[in-house]
């Protein structure tokens, strides 16, 4: 049995410095803390077990070509609803310091910039996404947990 999960703390919203939420919860065991910070210019999330945080992925939310901005609306079909928007295009920062650890962080950004476009199709920040997971080999139920935590932060 695991131990009881935090109730999740909202800040109070203000215009300055930032808004800010935060969720808490157990992935595979581990204690995975999830914060959203929204700046005039980007949004930040964070996702940290055991206080680590090792890598940095960027997301921008903003096409450059205004012509195809209708082909990449959300599909919200079928199964095609779980995959993340296909323009967007993450890029490490900092860490990901193994393939496998980049490309699990880049899926992770891209499919977090996916939930904040499909909830706000007008939304141009960019996505600033903060990663601290302990296992890089994380399973169809633990990345859809840690998705959900996400999602209680937007």
């Amino acid at each position: 049995m695991e131990p009881s999960i935090p109730a999740p703390t909202n800040i109070p919203s203000t215009s300055y410095p930032a808004t800010t939420k935060q969720a808490a919860g157990y992935i595979h065991g581990i204690l995975t803390d999830v914060m959203s910070t929204s700046f005039s210019d980007k949004i930040m999330i964070t996702i940290t077990q055991k206080g680590r945080l090792a890598q940095w992925i960027h997301v921008p939310l903003d096409v450059t070509n205004p012509s195809a901005t209708d082909q990449y609306l959300p599909s919200a079909t079928g199964n095609d609803s779980l995959l993340p928007m296909t323009h967007l295009t993450p890029k490490t920062l900092l860490g990901g310091a193994t393939e496998e650890r980049e490309t699990l962080g880049q899926l992770y950004a891209a499919q977090i910039a996916s939930l904040i476009a499909s909830k706000n199709p007008h939304e141009k920040r960019t996505v600033v996404v903060g990663l601290g997971l302990s296992n890089i080999e994380a399973s169809r139920e633990d990345f859809y947990n840690t998705i959900d935590l996400v999602r209680k932060c937007l």
